[in-house]
């Protein structure tokens, strides 16, 4: 396959898929009963999208104010220098916090957007020390507290 081509999903890999996204928590045999192959068919193909890096992990989704960690916040960073190893530098700042759950580099706007989930107010304000005031590069913080989640997708459109 030439680099940067998108593997070839057939049916049964799309509906694999749509399946596992929904309950990863089943069986082999439950998963290809429900896709009408053979488990050793299914097995072969979970973990031939596996090693290809289409499934990347499976894990469980936990609710946030179940265990604590009831305060989202969507925050935009911009650098006060972008050069790449800068750049670079705040990512790698970025993923060493348990809190942030996503960060994105992003364009045009800020440089990044960062999705975080913390205890509380005190905690955002400790994080918000550590990556942003405490790290010299960033310009400007702007931060969004999320009043109601709506929605939160995991899955995508296979």
């Amino acid at each position: 396959m030439p680099i940067n081509a998108l593997p070839v999903l057939d049916d049964i890999d799309r509906r694999i898929l749509t399946i596992l996204q929904t309950d990863a928590s089943q069986t082999n045999a439950q998963l290809a009963a429900q896709v009408h192959v053979s488990p050793p068919t299914c097995l072969r193909r979970v973990k031939t999208m596996t090693d290809s890096g289409i499934i990347q992990r499976q894990v469980a989704i936990v609710a946030p104010d179940k265990v604590g960690a009831g305060l989202s916040a969507i925050v935009e960073i911009t650098l006060d220098v972008q050069a790449a190893e800068r750049m670079a530098e705040f990512e790698k700042l970025a993923d060493t916090e348990a809190a942030v759950l996503q960060c994105y580099r992003v364009s045009p706007g800020p440089d990044f957007v960062l999705i975080v989930q913390v205890a509380d107010m005190p905690a955002y304000h400790e994080l918000a020390h550590r990556l942003f005031t405490a790290h010299a590069n960033v310009r400007n913080v702007k931060t969004y507290f999320a009043t109601h989640r709506s929605k939160f997708e995991t899955r995508i459109a296979v």
